[in-house]
């Protein structure tokens, strides 16, 4: 639904009307809205409605993060999982399934050089800070190639960095080139939205998923197994064991999980596993449509084990 908007002055005085568009998408359990202004953006919304399930409080947002994240309603986010580009579509080559493949991953992943990577890393960041609730928190995954540069933009935007998380993948491919140590690690930084923030962490569940020990911050994950990727897979997709451990570390049921860099939407799979609302954004229509797959297999898979 659209509605126009006009700020006016009192009479008798020559103003210059400004004229404001909010899109409202349907008020319900998401308690998430995009609003523009025409200065900005002309009569041309900055997302489609990709995929939109009130039932579930599911959605799917094609467009670009930081303009959708830009004018939706600030503090409306209790979790963000952010997968971001890690620039590394260099043309060189990388070990996959036991073959020699390209690192090329699209246009998206293509570096624009130091600062202008870390000019975006900043965008994106401040975006996601100004729609995180007081006391939300981020997940940021990143191999070093980013990682860096995303905890030190943290740092410069007054985020509160709570832990690095080093993901360690048993199966990871080997090193072509033997010039190198085998990659078999991502770091997973985790910040509240700043310094005053009083973070939920649920401790007791993670100490009981650890054997009645605290959960330390090396976690040994496979990488996606197949059945993960049977409606197409996505280059730098997460396992659901990952996602799911993170949205239970950090939320509590009925929360919204925000993914500003969805792909294929595994951070949306492990929210309807666990009773999550979940909002995805993409710029790739091919991953939404994986995404779509993904999610309404998920909801059938949850419901099927309800009526059990």
């Amino acid at each position: 639904m659209q509605k126009r908007t006009n700020n006016k002055k009192s009479k008798g005085r020559k103003v210059n009307e400004k004229q404001t568009i909010t899109y409202n998408l349907p008020e319900g359990p998401l308690n998430f809205y995009i609003s523009e202004e025409t200065a900005s953006y002309g009569n041309k919304k900055p997302f489609t409605v990709y995929y939109d399930d009130p039932e579930h409080s599911l959605r799917l947002l094609k467009g670009d993060c930081i303009e959708i994240l830009n004018q939706a309603r600030d503090n409306s986010v209790d979790m963000i999982f952010a997968d971001p580009p890690y620039f590394l579509s260099n043309g060189g080559i990388t070990c996959h399934a036991g073959k020699m493949v390209s690192v090329n991953k699209g246009k998206w992943d293509k570096s624009k050089g130091v600062t202008e990577n870390h000019k975006f890393t900043l965008e994106w960041l401040k975006a996601c800070q100004r729609v995180l609730k007081p006391n939300g928190t981020i997940w940021v995954s990143g191999t070093t190639h980013i990682i860096y540069s995303v905890g030190f933009a943290m740092q410069e935007l007054g985020y509160k960095i709570l832990n690095d998380i080093i993901w360690y993948k048993r199966n990871a491919p080997p090193n072509l080139s033997c010039r190198y140590f085998t990659h078999s690690t991502e770091i997973v930084l985790w910040a509240a939205k700043n310094t005053k923030s009083k973070h939920y962490f649920d401790y007791p569940l993670m100490k009981k998923m650890n054997q009645g020990k605290q959960m330390r911050n090396v976690w040994e994950i496979s990488s996606p197994p197949a059945e993960e990727k049977k409606f197409g897979k996505h280059p730098t997709q997460k396992p659901v064991e990952l996602l799911k451990r993170l949205i239970l570390a950090s939320t509590k049921k009925g929360d919204l999980v925000l993914d500003p860099f969805c792909g294929s939407s595994t951070t949306g799979v492990a929210a309807v596993l666990l009773n999550r609302k979940y909002v995805g954004i993409d710029l790739e229509e091919e991953y939404l449509g994986v995404s779509r797959k993904r999610l309404e297999q998920a909801i059938r898979g949850k419901e099927a084990t309800l009526c059990l």
